[in-house]
């Protein structure tokens, strides 16, 4: 039969308990201090965990911020891109109406030729100056057609739209095309 050794083992350490107690020292005593160091230092490596964790959501989160905050940054610069672009071919697009209005306004001037070059050198005059006005107003409309599109293609996000429509030669195809058809008309009234 075998020794029953963890009995025996078990005895006579609750033979030494009994002896602390009668003599007033509890051997629960440095077993609790020891369990509080032994809890203090689970707690401390929890906390440490905990803190660590915490630390990683932080970093992670920040993160995020930034990411979003780049994303937000970059969609307002593609969104001011879209305007400038937009801005650009509206402007293109007027440029482009002027131009045939100029066109429209030179070939309307060719059925008028000989009323008008029948008044004599006067009328000659008159319809030079008018067919100058209309195919200045058709160069320029195309001068400032050529400097949009070009603007266009190196305009960044801190470009201003005016930057990219304004021109000299588009704010002059307009009055020219008036200019050639108010001298078209005084021609025709006066022969």
């Amino acid at each position: 039969m075998a020794v029953p050794w963890l009995r025996i083992v078990d005895g006579l350490l609750g033979a030494t308990d009994v002896v602390r107690w009668v003599r007033g020292q509890s051997s629960l005593e440095p077993r609790a201090a020891e369990s509080n160091r032994l809890e203090t230092r689970l707690a401390g490596v929890v906390v440490s965990a905990l803190k660590e964790a915490f630390d990683r959501d932080h970093q992670r989160l920040e993160l995020e911020r930034q990411r979003m905050e780049e994303e937000r940054e970059r969609a307002e610069r593609l969104l001011r891109l879209e305007w400038l672009r937009q801005a650009g071919e509206r402007e293109i697009a007027r440029q482009r109406v002027l131009g045939a209005v100029a066109l429209a306004g030179w070939l309307g001037t060719l059925f008028l030729v000989s009323r008008v070059t029948a008044s004599g050198t006067s009328g000659r005059v008159m319809l030079g100056v008018t067919w100058l006005f209309l195919i200045s107003a058709l160069a320029t409309a195309f001068s400032a057609q050529t400097r949009v599109a070009d603007e266009m293609g190196r305009m960044d996000d801190r470009a201003t739209p005016a930057e990219i429509t304004r021109s000299a030669a588009g704010s002059a195809s307009p009055w020219l095309i008036v200019a050639g058809l108010v001298t078209i008309a005084v021609s025709l009234l006066f022969t």
